[in-house]
């Protein structure tokens, strides 16, 4: 079955019951099924339709009749250039994609040279399948999505939401705080995805609001980011009832692994058993590689880079990584991103997560620096919580009493912000030195 016969069955079974809420707008099982082959009638069949996304109904209703129509979905950055719309569409008209594709999901924003990756109806419905299993959807769920639904972190919760008849409440980002927390108003069973980025604005600027959901939201899911254990810690503090997951899944990869962190252990760095359809091993490098179902097809019209991250039936990742005595996963932060300082890896993923549990650290990123004698040095930028003082000497012995001698910053800078990318992710590249 494919993500629309799912949905042609929710119908048939739970016509009344909303499917989708957004804005005012709520959209009940039936009513979607009949506005998806509407739809679906008005699209031409066998094409690669580049879409931009939104935070819609009508968003919903565009992916699925794509699908249904016998077409493949591409949907795009919703604020993306129109030249480079125009550019991508060019590429796409020609491009081709194995029989079974659903969707090539871009990986990049609207700069540099984009990865189209092509994801399966199979795929599809193994993510969801993955998913059900690892943080238990149910039926009577309601899944608040506020990320941008053309990226895999929020777009993979409709799978789930649909084979499981559930409900999905879309909103337009985070920077409505009142609509947010407004979402989990009515009765019933609540979850939700953030990127850590988000989870540490709500716990600096709305902690108490957020506690107040408490006996409301089942699980949250983070991803797409390492999230820092001091967050972890204070969110098992607010929400000690709720389902905590941080989640191994990228574009390429799917949806493999997962941890429930509010266990009374809150393991730094977790990301727990494989899922049904996925397997992971480590190779002799320390590098993850993931195996199954949930894997991509490729990159479109690129063998050659292809090649390089899937070979055979392995994607090949560019993470460190361990398999504890429990069996599970552990990431150690990315190959690009650890600092060769005086011949020792440092990882700054390690140096931040120390850093943001300092009282009054509101955010920081930790990088490499130009040193004269060392070659390169770690170097922590640090934004400091209103009111808050920025003590160097005060953070470099914090750091020092809990890493090795050679991951702590040799030194620090007061910032404003840190960039970030427009998904969230702390971009280090921005701050990398020619």
């Amino acid at each position: 079955m494919t993500l629309e016969d799912y949905l042609a069955q929710d119908a048939r079974l739970y016509p009344d019951k909303a499917a989708v809420r957004c804005g005012g707008e709520v959209c009940s099982y039936a009513q979607l099924w009949q506005r998806v082959q509407q739809r679906a009638a008005e699209l031409p069949q066998g094409r690669i339709i580049p879409f931009r996304s939104s935070q819609t109904i009508q968003f919903l209703i565009d992916y699925l009749a794509i699908h249904l129509a016998g077409s493949v979905a591409a949907p795009l950055e919703k604020d993306i250039p129109a030249a480079l719309f125009q550019e991508i569409e060019s590429r796409l008209s020609s491009g081709q994609v194995p029989e079974g594709t659903a969707d090539v999901l871009y990986t990049t924003g609207t700069t540099g040279k984009s990865k189209g990756v092509i994801i399966s109806h199979r795929t599809i419905v193994a993510d969801a399948e993955n998913l059900i299993a690892g943080q238990g959807f149910s039926h009577d769920l309601t899944f608040v999505v506020h990320g941008p639904l053309n990226h895999i972190g929020s777009l993979s919760k409709i799978y789930p939401v649909i084979l499981q008849g559930a409900t999905l409440h879309i909103l337009d980002g985070l920077r409505d705080a009142d609509a947010f927390f407004a979402a989990f108003q009515r009765e019933g069973n609540y979850a939700t995805f953030f990127v850590p980025a988000n989870i540490r604005f709500l716990l600096t600027f709305d902690a108490a609001r957020f506690s107040s959901l408490a006996d409301r939201l089942d699980f949250i899911e983070s991803g797409g980011a390492p999230l820092s254990h001091a967050d972890m810690q204070q969110l098992c503090t607010i929400l000690p009832h709720t389902r905590l997951y941080n989640t191994y899944a990228s574009t390429e990869t799917g949806i493999i692994a997962t941890y429930n962190y509010n266990d009374g252990r809150c393991l730094a760095g977790c990301l727990g058993h494989t899922m049904p359809h996925s397997r992971v091993m480590i190779t002799s490098e320390g590098m993850i590689a993931c195996q199954g179902d949930t894997l991509m097809s490729g990159y479109i019209g690129d063998p050659e880079l292809t090649a390089t991250v899937l070979r055979g039936d392995t994607v090949y990742m560019s993470d460190y990584g361990t398999i504890d005595a429990e069996g599970m996963l552990h990431i150690g932060g990315r190959e690009s991103d650890v600092i060769n300082v005086g011949g020792y890896k440092v990882s700054p993923v390690e140096v931040e997560d120390v850093a943001l549990s300092i009282e009054g650290v509101r955010d920081c990123i930790c990088i490499a620096a130009d040193h004269p004698i060392m070659g390169k040095a770690v170097k922590l930028l640090v934004v400091m919580k209103d009111g808050a003082c920025f003590d160097k000497r005060h953070i470099a012995r914090y750091i020092a009493a809990r890493l090795e001698p050679y991951k702590v910053p040799m030194l620090y800078e007061q910032v404003e912000t840190v960039a970030r990318t427009y998904n969230g992710k702390l971009d280090r590249k921005h701050y990398q030195q020619g």
